[in-house]
């Protein structure tokens, strides 16, 4: 059975991207989520009425030892499963300028955005590569591309996990496993709740905020078999603010 593992998926573009997996691909999804139980429990049922399996497993991307055993017990339980896309969509913002940022503020957002791209993808490596077939799939940002004032620790994680991105996709291609990230920008949803639309608009081409389903409809190309000759790209999706 033909899995797709979505991490930070109850909301917002997670979700988005994990019911667009299932719908087009009909992948079963594996709905990872660090806290918010009710809100994973609803997407779960959305993913469902498309007819594939949902399983949630609640864990802290952050954290190595809780990602590696949870994703063990996973496959233990389900040895009939085969995760073929892992979407590393997880993350957090702790914003503020560099000169007062707090190192919890620091610590907190490397070790969310960007080791928990290490902790979640490394241990499912060695069966992808096995499985001579895989998509790996980074969400990224805008800021990780351009930098953002009063976001250099969430920079400084997205330009990363970028890095990263380019690195592993030359390790592994052989394998016809393919490693993209997709840098959003300004995107409806619970990140961008408090931003000023109205203002920050005026410097979009485009003129509006995207939405959660459009980047769900990008990951879903790079996920498909469409993409297989796309390897190592960061895609923009920012309405023409930076490209």
């Amino acid at each position: 059975m033909k899995y797709a593992l979505v991490t930070g998926a109850s909301r917002g573009i997670g979700k988005a991207i994990a019911i667009n997996l299932a719908k087009t691909h009909h992948y079963n999804i594996i709905l990872n989520y660090r806290s918010n139980t009710e809100a994973a429990i609803k997407t779960k049922k959305l993913i469902e009425k498309e007819g594939v399996i949902c399983e949630l497993l609640q864990f802290d991307v952050a954290n190595t030892e809780n990602s590696k055993n949870r994703l063990e017990e996973f496959a233990k339980n389900n040895p009939e499963a085969t995760i073929e896309v892992i979407v590393n969509n997880a993350g957090i913002t702790r914003d503020g300028l560099f000169m007062w940022m707090k190192s919890e503020d620091w610590n907190s957002v490397i070790n969310t955005n960007l080791n928990g791209f290490y902790n979640v993808t490394q241990p499912l490596l060695k069966k992808l590569l096995q499985h001579r077939y895989g998509r790996i799939i980074n969400i990224v940002s805008l800021s990780g591309l351009k930098g953002n004032a009063g976001q250099v620790n969430y920079s400084a994680a997205k330009g990363a996990v970028v890095a990263a991105t380019k690195a592993l996709a030359q390790e592994i291609g052989k394998r016809k496993i393919t490693v993209n990230a997709v840098a959003p920008g300004f995107i409806t949803s619970d990140m961008s709740a408090d931003f000023d639309e109205k203002e920050l608009k005026k410097l979009i081409p485009l003129n509006r905020f995207g939405e959660a389903e459009e980047v769900a409809d990008l990951v879903s190309f790079l996920a498909s078999e469409k993409a297989a000759y796309i390897t190592g790209e960061v895609i923009n999706i920012n309405g023409g603010l930076y490209t």
